[in-house]
């Protein structure tokens, strides 16, 4: 697998697009009440991906430009929301999103922040973004201390994920820095239920995890499995349990 960001993805998809969380109702009830979010914004979402942020803001009755430069993740996102008229998918990156100055009213990423180059993205953010506006980056931080079964899926991520950095090291880590003074940030308590395909297959969406040609793939797939079957519950289901990081700032 490569390790350029833009291809990291690439063959895990599938399980992306079937696993992977949405975001909660209340970051748009958030950017509302403090920045004005109104249907008629115009959201350029970066690393859109498969689209997942990008339908938040779509169901809100916003415009979205999906910035994506992973050619299997944008077609999976385009699928994804073909029912929306208002959505465009671009090839860009944070670094060259192709769109023209003031363009937009909110620059959004989910989940995709970390893999921006700090020094070059910011400058294009800010272009592209009209007075007054907002930059908003979102993550689903899994919760690791909410449960046993939390605790447990830390620790198997920690013996089995090679090269994830610490997030100290990441953007994540550093957000406050990168967007300056005035950056907000809110917290929100987010979570899915999984059976065991599910949630198999929701680990395999990271991009760190090995994959089924990797030796580590098996060992790792029976741990997880022991893990769920000691904390499953009458319904056959775990609680995954997330919190959702919202970080905004205001441009004048």
């Amino acid at each position: 697998m490569s390790h350029k960001p833009t291809q990291r993805f690439s063959n895990r998809v599938e399980n992306y697009v079937k696993y992977r969380p949405s975001y909660p109702t209340a970051v748009l009830t958030c950017l509302r009440d403090e920045c004005g979010l109104e249907e008629t914004a115009v959201i350029a979402d970066i690393g859109s991906g498969t689209g997942i942020l990008a339908r938040l803001f779509l169901e809100n009755g916003n415009r979205v430009l999906g910035i994506e430069p992973n050619k299997e993740m944008r077609e999976a996102g385009e699928a994804y929301l073909v029912e929306f008229a208002n959505f465009t998918s671009i090839n860009g990156t944070a670094e060259a999103t192709t769109l023209p100055d003031n363009s937009a009213d909110f620059v959004t990423a989910g989940q995709a922040t970390h893999w921006f180059d700090r020094e070059k993205s910011l400058p294009e953010l800010r272009r592209i973004l009209r007075p007054g506006g907002t930059i908003a980056f979102v993550w689903n931080t899994m919760a690791f201390d909410d449960s046993p079964f939390m605790r447990g899926y830390e620790q198997m991520t920690l013996r089995y994920f090679d090269g994830k950095p610490s997030r100290k090291n990441e953007m994540r880590g550093n957000v406050m820095a990168y967007l300056g003074e005035g950056t907000q940030v809110r917290h929100f308590a987010h979570e899915q239920q999984f059976d065991l395909p599910g949630i198999t297959g929701r680990l395999l969406s990271t991009s760190y995890a090995p994959l089924a040609d990797d030796p580590r793939h098996e060992p790792m797939l029976a741990e997880l499995a022991a893990l769920f079957a000691e904390n499953v519950g009458v319904d056959g289901r775990i609680r995954f349990r997330y919190t959702t990081e919202l970080y905004f700032r205001q441009f004048v």
